[in-house]
């Protein structure tokens, strides 16, 4: 006989409809643990990456949370975007606010690797604008709108300043449409773009390119949307300066405890950036992680436990 399978053993795929000036999109998200816990877990991705490569993570911390893990917009089972320019960071935090409405959590922990944190820093902006800042609608029986329950957050390999020739390697690749004729062919590629992940065996390699790669027509073809590499391109530095402004004020207010998780050869966040981190947030710590660039993946057993040792402190 065949035993049923548990909940926290595989995920649940769903869809929330978003919007943006041109228009209404599907995200996928995908969803681990018990659909009734109030206390969720957003873990979300990298520049290219998607939902599942926290499956290691998110089936470790399904007994805790309800672990929701969404393929950001333009990636994985999402829709593309019809501007190509939104492919932004206030798009994303858009579209998170939807997810967290229809979830409407009662505690809210975050883990964001790279872009991920980002859009954890930015919807913690948010989240730091205090009541008295915002119309009192009292008269009206209504008071002021409640505040996302933000609590715990994971920045992996990512801070408020971000190192330009980091970046300058991962808009390297980003727009390339790389096909391939095998999937091992696919598998090789990854690895050798993405050597700053760290050590990993085979299969973990190809648990990284299952879900970056999709066959179509014989081949193997970067499952996102290679339009995201114009907007990524058109950061001036200029815009990149006002955003780090607004990235430190966010990082500085955040309300619960802040883990930060430090390749120690990481080419986009360097070691005195997370000494600044640490010396402008009085409740952040750090977890450093040696021979591993950018990013860790978060899917090995040590990296696993020193997180989940966080999140229950």
């Amino acid at each position: 006989m065949t035993a049923t399978p548990s909940i926290k053993d595989e995920p649940r795929l769903d869809y929330v409809t978003c919007v943006s000036s041109a228009g209404s999109h599907r995200m996928a998200y995908w969803e681990w643990g018990d659909p009734e816990n109030e206390r969720v877990l957003l873990c979300v991705h990298g520049l290219t990456r998607t939902g599942r490569d926290f499956d290691p993570l998110a089936r470790a911390l399904a007994s805790d949370y309800r672990v929701v893990c969404p393929d950001v917009v333009g990636r994985g089972r999402s829709d593309w975007l019809v501007d190509p320019m939104a492919y932004a960071v206030p798009q994303y935090v858009a579209d998170m606010m939807v997810l967290i409405a229809r979830l409407r959590p009662a505690q809210l922990d975050w883990v964001g690797t790279s872009m991920g944190g980002l859009i954890g820093l930015a919807l913690g902006g948010m989240v730091a604008v205090s009541p008295g800042m915002r119309p009192d609608r009292g008269a009206f029986g209504l008071g002021v709108r409640p505040d996302i329950p933000l609590g715990k957050v994971v920045l992996n390999d990512v801070g408020p300043t971000l190192n330009q020739e980091g970046l300058a390697r991962i808009a390297d690749y980003v727009g390339r449409p790389e096909t391939f004729d095998s999937f091992e062919q696919a598998v090789e590629y990854v690895r050798s773009v993405s050597a700053g992940f760290g050590t990993h065996d085979h299969a973990g390699w190809e648990a990284l390119t299952r879900d970056v790669f999709n066959q179509h027509d014989g081949r193997w073809i970067k499952h996102y949307d290679l339009r995201m590499s114009l907007a990524f391109a058109a950061q001036t530095p200029e815009v990149l300066k006002l955003g780090e402004q607004l990235l430190w004020q966010a990082y500085e207010n955040l309300p619960g405890d802040v883990l930060i998780v430090h390749g120690q050869k990481s080419d986009l966040l360097t070691t005195p950036e997370v000494e600044e981190m640490l010396r402008r947030n009085s409740r952040a710590s750090l977890y450093s992680i040696p021979g591993v660039g950018h990013a860790p993946t978060l899917r090995d057993a040590e990296q696993i436990d020193h997180i989940r040792q966080f999140l229950r402190a």
